[in-house]
C-alpha cells in the first residue's frame, strides 16, 4: 500500500522521465497445418535423396554424386526404395529441428513470440533449404536477443557433432569409379578433430585413419556436414543472422561495421567458392541494420564467454571450398 502523504518531488521526477513502453502484439495464430504441410513434404523430398545416397553407399559408388541430384522418377518408379532414405532424411532433419527449437524454446523463455518450425522442401542434392522461425514481437534486452541467437547454434552444433561421431564409423573407404559424377566436397575443422578422435579410440576402424577425400561418408555423415554447414552459415557475423544477433547483443555500435567486413570477407572467399558472392549478396540485401533493442542492461560475463564459444563454432564448420573446383582457386 502506498503512503498518501508522500511528497511530490519523486512522483514529478517520475511524471517527465523518458519510459518505453512496449505493446504487446496480439497473439500469434499458429498455422499448424502449414508447419506440418511442410515438414511432410520435406521428408519427402530428403527420403527422395536420401534414397539414393544410401543405394550409392551400398553399392560402392560416391554417396554424394551428381546422380542424387532429386532423383524423383528413380525412387518412384520403386516406391519401397523410400525406405532407404530414413536414414539421411532423419539425421538431417534432427539436427535442423534442434537449431531451430533452441531459436523457438529460448522464444518461449524469455516471452518472445515466434512461429513453429517452418522447414523448406526443394529439389536440390539434401532435398531442402533448410529451415527458419519468424519472430513475432519485440525482444526487449540484449541478453534475450544474445540467448534467442546463440540457442539455435548449439542446439544443432552439439546434434550434429553426437552424429558425426556415429556417421563416420559407418562410413567405408572410397572406391574409384570411373562412371560416378562425384562432387568433391570440402570439409570443417570438426570433421578431422572428430575423425582423429575416433582414430585413437577405434583403431580396428581402418578408415578412420584414412584422408577425408579417400573416405566414402555414409548418408547420415553427409547429413551432419549439411549440418555443421549451415551452422557455420547461420553463424556469419552480419546482418540478420544468428551470428549478426550476437554481435549486435556483445556490442550494438559495432554491428554495421562487422558486417560491412563481413561482406567484403565473402567476396574475397570467392576464390575459393562463388557461391560465397551469392551469401555477401544475400547479407546485403537483408540490410545492415538490426532491430532496436534496449541498451541496458548489458551481457553478463556468462554470456560473453559463450560469444567466444560461438566464435569457435564458426572456426570449427566453416568451410572455406564447400565444393572444391568451383572457385577461381580450381
Amino acid at each position: 500500500m502506498s503512503d498518501p502523504n508522500q511528497p511530490l518531488a519523486s512522483s514529478t521526477y517520475d511524471f517527465y522521465r523518458p519510459v518505453e513502453v512496449f505493446v504487446a502484439p496480439p497473439p500469434i495464430r499458429r498455422r499448424y497445418w502449414l508447419h506440418a504441410l511442410l515438414l511432410v513434404l520435406t521428408v519427402f523430398s530428403t527420403l527422395v535423396v536420401g534414397a539414393r545416397m544410401q543405394y550409392s553407399f551400398n553399392h560402392g559408388q560416391p554417396t554424394f554424386s551428381l546422380e542424387n541430384l532429386f532423383p524423383l522418377i528413380w525412387a518412384l518408379r520403386e516406391p519401397s526404395r523410400l525406405l532407404l532414405g530414413i536414414p539421411f532424411s532423419a539425421t538431417l532433419l534432427l539436427i535442423l529441428m534442434a537449431h531451430e527449437m533452441g531459436h523457438f524454446l529460448y522464444c518461449v523463455h524469455c516471452g518472445v513470440q515466434a512461429t513453429l518450425p517452418f522447414f523448406i522442401p526443394a529439389p536440390t542434392l539434401i532435398g531442402t533449404f533448410g529451415a527458419f522461425i519468424r519472430i513475432r514481437s519485440p525482444i526487449r534486452s540484449r541478453a534475450a536477443l544474445f540467448d534467442i541467437g546463440i540457442a539455435g547454434p548449439i542446439a544443432g552444433f552439439v546434434v550434429g557433432v553426437i552424429v558425426l561421431g556415429f556417421a563416420l564409423t559407418l562410413s567405408r573407404p572410397l572406391v574409384a569409379a570411373a562412371d560416378s559424377p562425384v562432387i568433391p566436397i570440402g570439409y570443417p575443422l570438426i570433421f578431422y578433430l572428430v575423425q582423429h578422435a575416433l582414430a585413437a579410440t577405434l583403431p580396428a576402424s581402418g578408415h578412420a585413419r584414412l584422408a577425408l577425400g579417400h573416405v566414402n561418408l555414409h548418408p547420415t555423415a553427409i547429413a551432419a556436414w549439411v549440418g555443421m554447414f549451415a551452422t557455420a552459415l547461420n553463424l556469419l557475423p552480419g546482418g540478420q543472422l544468428d551470428g549478426g544477433h550476437i554481435v549486435y547483443a556483445v556490442a550494438p555500435r559495432m554491428h554495421r561495421r562487422v558486417s560491412r567486413i563481413t561482406v567484403l570477407l565473402l567476396v574475397l572467399m570467392t576464390a575459393f567458392w562463388y557461391g560465397w558472392l551469392l551469401w555477401s549478396v544475400l547479407l546485403m540485401a537483408t540490410g545492415m541494420r538490426h532491430p532496436q533493442v534496449s541498451p541496458e542492461p548489458g551481457l553478463s560475463p556468462g554470456r560473453k564467454l559463450l560469444a567466444v564459444f560461438a566464435v569457435v563454432m564458426l572456426v570449427l564448420t566453416f568451410i572455406p571450398a564447400p565444393f572444391a573446383g568451383a572457385g577461381i582457386f580450381r
